[in-house]
């Protein structure tokens, strides 16, 4: 479970107030103020309080948590702060509040007045749902649920993207070229922007003087405008740090740019870096990167659940990924951070009450509770009638006033029947990449859409040049067009090691037929 008493604020919290916290975000120049929420979602905050960032209705400071009454029982969602400092909320119902330092406008409500306690802001936003929100040190940014991206506040550099220098008081769409975009994901440095839209192209706005935009040059960018040198690239998600950036893709690679002076980028030098570069992390896929706009600190988790840090930790410059004995990338930055923050809003599972899901989960193959059992393989898995009933469609017909308590299974292998029971229990899989064909052979067999999605996800992490067209072959075979998609993508992006390969060698007649006339079709062969 995620200590949270990492970080240095939450020694002024009691043992029994430590316990009842399921969500927090640390801030402050110092690491010195925090809001977090309760199991009960009451929200508290706890810190120095400077600008009024702590939502109280004044300016004192307090050792003690003081309850925000208008957020209690709203479900926080996401949250993140500006450098000002101050602090924007987004909650389930996809409403944003924002309070603290506003001289530049940053909290949207049309005023320059500081705000002291937390306001909702709702022009252009109505019938809006935010899922997520991003700040910048003065200006701030939301995404919507279909895709639009909206900022206000501080604007010297261009970072709210309206084309212009003037500040922006209210919330405004960021057009241009993000118009007729759907956005997945959003981040700010301390003064520039930056989203990721559906087709995995990254656009970028606002100050470039350390080359944070990715686009080869220092020079600021008033408008979106997209990273040409990640052309052919899919990125997944984009976080910023002060001045410098990070990108993970759809195959799990890391890339950086920006300013280097820490060694933020993982380069093993601190020359600043204008353009995209691929940071040296071990071969293993990454699966999460970390930053934030307050820091000089970049870490990332790779899918083996290895933890990496880099650039500015505890004042030394560490200019290469270095492997930590952390489980999570939370930890780097309540360990080595300066100042110690949170780069996220942080969840945390009690230890002492179980959701529904929690406590489905811990009965998968209980021999104690179980009224079935599967036979695979020569061995046992143990599962609840009722449950394989309610979660599927195929064993709402196989169970219906069958007696049985032993059922006998060879059509799968033992890991891949294992998973499938286990994902009616958990909605996720745990399996290799390889052995997620086997399951998608049964999704697909099975006709669980969902299921087919998750095995499509992973398998997509094990994929490598040798054995790209096997998988090519088997997303063709089980009709998983995503997986197709990735696949070909990346025998594109790997086509003169691929086609060395004995995979190709050995490619079906008509899938080759297919692959190289749609390789043509793309450009493969114009050179």
């Amino acid at each position: 479970m995620l200590d949270v008493g990492k970080w240095p604020i939450f020694a002024l919290c009691s043992p029994e107030e430590l316990k009842l916290i399921r969500q927090a975000c640390v801030f402050g120049s110092a690491g010195n103020e925090v809001l977090y929420a309760t199991e009960n979602d009451e929200v508290f905050v706890l810190g120095t309080n400077c600008s009024g960032c702590l939502g109280t209705g004044d300016v004192q400071n307090t050792i003690e948590p003081r309850r925000i009454d208008s957020l209690c029982g709203k479900k926080i969602t996401c949250l993140s702060y500006g450098s000002g400092p101050h602090v924007v909320v987004a909650t389930a119902e996809g409403e944003v509040y924002t309070w603290g330092h506003n001289a530049y406008s940053q909290l949207g409500n049309g005023t320059t007045n500081h705000g002291l306690i937390p306001c909702h802001v709702s022009t252009n936003l109505v019938n809006k749902k935010v899922v997520e929100v991003a700040c910048g040190s003065h200006h701030s940014l939301v995404l919507t649920s279909d895709g639009e991206v909206y900022a206000w506040g501080y604007n010297n550099s261009g970072q709210v993207g309206s084309g212009s220098t003037a500040n922006q008081p209210i919330p405004r769409r960021v057009t241009s070229c993000l118009q007729n975009k759907i956005a997945t994901n959003i981040a700010c440095g301390q003064m520039c922007s930056m989203a990721v839209v559906e087709s995995g192209e990254v656009y970028v706005w606002g100050y470039n003087g350390n080359g944070q935009l990715g686009l080869g040059s220092s020079g600021n960018q008033p408008t979106p405008c997209r990273i040409a040198a990640l052309q052919g690239i899919r990125v997944q998600r984009v976080t910023c740090g002060y001045a410098h950036t990070l990108v993970l893709t759809d195959e799990g690679q890391l890339y950086a740019w920006g300013a280097n002076s820490y060694g933020q980028l993982g380069t093993g030098n601190k020359s600043n870096q204008s353009y995209p570069i691929p940071v040296p992390v071990e071969k293993d896929r990454i699966i999460e990167i970390a930053a934030c706009h307050s820091a000089h600190t970049s870490a990332a988790k790779t899918q083996s659940g290895h933890v990496y840090m880099w650039g500015q930790c505890r004042g030394q410059s560490v200019t290469l990924p270095h492997l930590t004995h952390f489980s999570c990338t939370d930890d780097v930055f309540a360990c080595f951070a300066t100042p110690a923050v949170t780069w996220r809003l942080l969840s945390v599972d009690p230890d002492d009450h179980l959701t529904v899901a929690q406590s489905l989960k811990k009965e998968f193959d209980n021999p104690d509770t179980a009224d079935l059992k599967f036979l695979v393989d020569g061995k046992y898995i143990y599962v609840h009638k009722v449950l394989l009933k309610i979660r599927c469609e195929h064993f709402r017909s196989v169970l219906n006033n069958n007696e049985d308590e032993i059922i006998e299974m060879g059509e799968f292998s033992y890991p891949v029947y294992r998973a499938f029971l286990e994902y009616l229990y958990t909605d996720s899989i745990s399996l290799s990449p390889e052995d997620a064909i086997g399951l998608l052979d049964l999704a697909t067999f099975y006709r669980e859409n969902r299921l087919k999605k998750l095995c499509q996800e992973t398998i997509k992490q094990g994929i490598c040049e040798e054995n790209a067209i096997a998988l090519l072959s088997a997303a063709v075979k089980y009709e998983a067009q995503d997986l197709e998609e990735f696949c070909f993508r990346f025998c594109i992006n790997h086509l003169t090691v691929v086609t060395q390969t004995s995979g190709f060698a050995e490619m079906d007649h008509d899938l080759l037929k297919n692959f190289i006339s749609k390789a043509s079709r793309v450009g493969a062969f114009k050179n």
